[in-house]
């Protein structure tokens, strides 16, 4: 017969089911357009802390997106409700969709009860980045903080997210450490817990 493998027609591009796809991205590209990104941004700014700032904000709204997309797909649209759940999900889910793989280490603050830290030998965003003397500590992983930003406040967990450099005893480059500091509601309240409160 000839019909029989006849691929279903779409009226519209709406109705086409949405598809993986190929889930790859050029290396070489994804590092020109992040060097562009970078580079544009810092014509925009004066000063490190303004051109980070923009950079996050940048990343923000990757997270957000990131979110929505990885929902549908992987959890069938179900956003997940505890703490460590969220975690997890930024741990190795995104981080493998975004970067390939796992990230190095999730770690709980020592210091504080509402601080975690998610640390990268070597993050993708400064691996071909030149830090010129004059901009000292600039940390390109700003960008990824804002991506971690984005997909926790999509998630209903707000916090302050940061990068940093930490030095590593025999490496010429330090690890990228993304600090995660929640805000106080998240651990008095839970998203699951103020979603039960909320049909009270």
């Amino acid at each position: 017969m000839i019909g029989v493998g006849k691929i279903k027609q779409y009226s519209n591009v709406l109705d086409k089911p949405l598809s993986k796809g190929k889930q790859e991205v050029s290396l070489s590209a994804f590092a020109f357009l992040f060097s562009e990104l970078v580079q544009y941004n810092q014509t925009q700014v004066d000063n490190i802390a303004e051109l980070e700032r923009r950079l996050e904000d940048a990343g923000y709204a990757v997270g957000a997106r990131v979110l929505e997309l990885l929902c549908h797909r992987e959890k069938g649209n179900r956003r997940e409700t505890r703490l460590l759940g969220i975690l997890s999900f930024v741990h190795s889910t995104v981080w493998k969709v975004l970067f390939g793989k796992v990230a190095d280490s999730l770690e709980k603050g020592t210091e504080h009860e509402d601080e975690y830290m998610i640390s990268e030998k070597e993050l993708l965003v400064n691996r071909f980045i030149s830090i010129p003397k004059d901009m000292g500590t600039f940390n390109c992983g700003a960008f990824v903080a804002g991506i971690v930003r984005g997909v926790l406040d999509g998630a209903g967990f707000p916090a302050v997210v940061t990068a940093h450099f930490v030095p590593v005893e025999g490496q010429q480059r330090p690890r990228t450490t993304i600090l995660i500091k929640f805000a106080e509601e998240v651990l008095i309240f839970p998203p699951s817990l103020v979603t039960v409160l909320l049909w009270i």
